[in-house]
């Protein structure tokens, strides 16, 4: 609901944008997320950050930038990771924007994490993007910023099979059945989100901004996704711990024919390196014909250029990332069996990830689904 009270005549018809940024223990990212948030222009907005229960400097941080309103968001009855979940409690994350809309006062809302960096005037684009594609719901895929090796390996991997099973000009495509949204950028006509219930629709969802896409285009209402690498980046996981607890929450939500998956990656992988192999014998026997085995590891190399990050790194996810890929996905089908994920220090209880429907909403409880159309599957 919106709780801003209508503009009389002569007073500030308040922002045209809010900007919310649910944070939890988030101190190595949030100051630089809010140095690009501040320094943008063209744009009036309004910035909150909900500091979710932090034990770091993250409420700190927020309120050292003058412009920056700082709120806690009401507890969730599950806080500690020792108390467990019920199927029907709100997840951490949209216990936290649901919190952040009602303070908002604009008629756009800009929903984006702490661990993104927004490129310079990137705010006005999209605003004008979004008006340009009559969008109701706009949503960025960042730039992903990689550092480590686990990142380098893992990441192109992640976003390939979802540019593969989530391909952007289908999003875009209001009668394709497939919906896609990153919940690190998402912007809305608040008309439109509270039409469908916005976050108090989803808030028992994990993957909450898939399941929010799809309120939208269930309801009529207009969702343009498209990769964002022009407006905004992220670095996701900044160790091999937090990149296997966050893909272990995800993965299988993201990929429901997950057995089918595992299997194709090793596959994919093991001839890859065979076919290397091969070609190489052959350019040093000079049986040039075995050079032609080269054709196979470019096509495993060309399926994930399409995620958008550097030569370098595509090579070593070739090399390396599809084993890692494929464990993870294992990992996280394994804890969909068992009932538990976790993250950020909590304790989910969910149901089986679904490995037959290709929804890639799942959760703890899940939406119920119009009698008019079934989930189809998404990210």
């Amino acid at each position: 609901m919106d709780r801003s009270s209508p503009a009389t005549l002569g007073e500030n018809p308040g922002p045209e944008l809010s900007i919310i940024i649910p944070a939890r223990n988030e101190e190595a990212n949030l100051g630089a997320c809010l140095e690009s948030l501040n320094a943008q222009t063209g744009v009036d907005f309004e910035i909150i950050v909900i500091d979710d229960a932090s034990t770091d400097r993250t409420r700190e941080i927020a309120l050292s930038f003058p412009r920056v309103q700082v709120i806690s968001p009401e507890p969730l009855s599950a806080d500690l990771l020792s108390a467990g979940r019920t199927p029907n409690q709100r997840t951490g994350k949209n216990n936290a924007l649901i919190a952040g809309t009602q303070h908002a006062r604009a008629p756009r809302l800009l929903f984006t994490d702490a661990d993104t960096i927004h490129q310079p005037g990137s705010l006005g684009r999209a605003l004008h993007e979004a008006t340009r594609e009559q969008a109701d719901l706009l949503s960025y895929s960042p730039q992903q910023v990689v550092v480590t090796f686990a990142e380098r390996a893992v990441m192109p991997v992640v976003f390939a099979e979802l540019a593969v099973r989530y391909p952007p000009h289908k999003v875009r495509d209001q009668d394709s059945g497939i919906v896609a949204a990153n919940g690190q950028y998402i912007l809305v006509r608040r008309a439109a989100y509270e039409a469908v219930g916005g976050h108090a629709a989803v808030a028992t969802e994990i993957l909450e901004d898939v399941a929010l896409a799809r309120l939208f285009r269930d309801a009529g209402q207009r969702v343009y996704f498209r990769y964002g690498g022009d407006a905004v980046r992220t670095r996701m996981y900044r160790n091999w711990a937090q990149l296997r607890e966050g893909w272990t929450k995800n993965l299988a939500l993201l990929f429901p024919q997950s057995e089918f998956l595992i299997y194709e990656s090793l596959a994919l992988w093991l001839v890859a390196w065979s076919s290397l192999a091969i070609a190489v014998a052959g350019a040093v026997t000079q049986h040039f014909t075995w050079i032609l085995s080269a054709v196979f590891p470019l096509l495993v190399y060309r399926r994930i250029r399409a995620a958008h990050f550097e030569t370098a790194n595509n090579l070593i996810a070739m090399l390396f990332g599809l084993p890692i890929f494929a464990y993870l996905l294992r990992r996280s089908t394994n804890a969909y069996r068992n009932g538990q994920v976790f993250w950020k220090g909590r304790k989910y209880d969910v149901s089986p990830a679904p490995t037959n429907a290709p929804a890639g909403i799942r959760t703890a409880k899940p939406i119920p689904e119009p009698e008019s159309q079934k989930l189809r599957t998404e990210n």
